[in-house]
Formats: structure tokens, C-alpha cells, sequence
């Protein structure tokens, strides 16, 4: 017989995913404004080259917020799109995953590599509620003037500091402060800027 997590909690899945509690995807409007993303990726991708004056009216309706003179190549992936903003003039490259099931913050005049993952889902560790498919999200949050090389890969609830670099295929497993160079698996600050 499998576990009731959730016996004493009224709420749907949903309204427990956007209040970062666990939670298990299995919610029709989850599932509903998943394909809404999909959907809205799909035409931003097909008319960034034909029509960017629709390309940004999709991405304005796709992202939470996104700031004047952005410029995301598509394809872009994401979960809802609802919880990520993006700042001004901040360029993002081919291929970015975002993964939004908590709010992704991306500051201002940011250079994102290519194929650079932003990942805030988590999952139990323990065996018997990650196999009953619980879930649930941390925040990520990428200061202004931030680079991240091509293949950089943002884990749960970190926080990059304003001007900072990460070399290409870094993990940024922890928060990296401000101004600071940091490379690895898992990333680690080298030097100061």
C-alpha cells in the first residue's frame, strides 16, 4: 500500500509546488501549463528567424519577465516559463534548459553560454518518496554581468553573485559569491576579479 504524504493537506499539487513544498507532478493544470510552455517554445523557436518582432511578443508571454534588448536563441527549454526572468541586454545562447519549477532569476547584461542547465527541481534522497515520485524546487538566482561558459550546469537553490564568471562545464553545487572567477565539479571560486 503506498504512503499518504499528503492526508493532512488540502491543497492540490500545484499550490503545493508553488510554495516550494514536496509534491507529485501528476496535477492536470501542471501538466496544462507545461504544454502552454511547450507550446509558446515551439512558435518563439519557429519565428526567431522569420519575424523577431513575434519572437519577442511570444517570449514576453512565455517568461515571467523579460527585460528590453535580450536576445535568447532558441531552441529554449523550459518547464512553465512563468517563473523565469530575464534582465536587460542579458544574451543567452543556443540550447538553454530551465528548468522553472521554482523561480529562476537571471540578471541584467548576462552572457549565457551554450547549453548551459538550470536545474531548480529536487528529489528525496531517500528511496521510498523518490520512488512514490515526490518532488519539489529551490530557487536559483544569477546576479548582473554574469558569465556562464558553454555547458554550465546550476543546481538547486544556488546563487551566483554580480560579475562573476563560471568556466565552461562547471556544476555549481553552492552559492559563488561576487566577483569571482570559479571553475570545476563542483564549482570553486580561483580567483578574484
Amino acid at each position: 500500500m503506498a504512503t499518504d504524504y499528503f492526508a493532512d493537506d488540502p491543497r492540490t499539487h500545484l499550490e503545493r509546488m508553488l510554495a516550494g513544498d514536496l509534491y507529485i507532478a501528476d496535477d492536470p493544470e501542471i501538466a496544462r501549463r507545461q504544454r502552454q510552455a511547450m507550446r509558446l517554445a515551439a512558435r518563439y523557436q519557429a519565428a526567431y528567424l522569420e519575424d523577431p518582432a513575434e519572437a519577442r511578443t511570444i517570449l514576453a508571454e512565455l517568461l515571467a519577465s523579460a527585460g528590453e534588448d535580450i536576445d535568447v536563441r532558441p531552441p529554449l527549454y523550459v518547464d512553465y516559463g512563468s517563473n523565469i526572468s530575464i534582465g536587460a541586454r542579458t544574451f543567452v545562447n543556443y540550447n538553454l534548459t530551465a528548468l522553472d519549477v521554482a523561480r529562476i532569476t537571471i540578471g541584467e547584461d548576462c552572457q549565457i553560454g551554450p547549453n548551459v542547465q538550470l536545474l531548480t527541481p529536487t528529489h528525496p534522497v531517500e528511496p521510498g518518496p523518490r520512488r512514490d515520485k515526490l518532488e519539489a524546487a529551490l530557487p536559483i538566482t544569477i546576479g548582473d554581468n554574469v558569465w556562464l561558459g558553454g555547458g554550465v550546469i546550476v543546481c538547486p537553490g544556488v546563487s551566483i553573485g554580480d560579475d562573476s564568471v563560471i568556466g565552461a562545464g562547471a556544476v555549481v553545487t553552492r552559492d559563488i559569491p561576487a566577483g569571482v572567477v570559479a571553475v570545476g565539479s563542483p564549482a570553486r571560486p580561483v580567483r578574484t576579479l
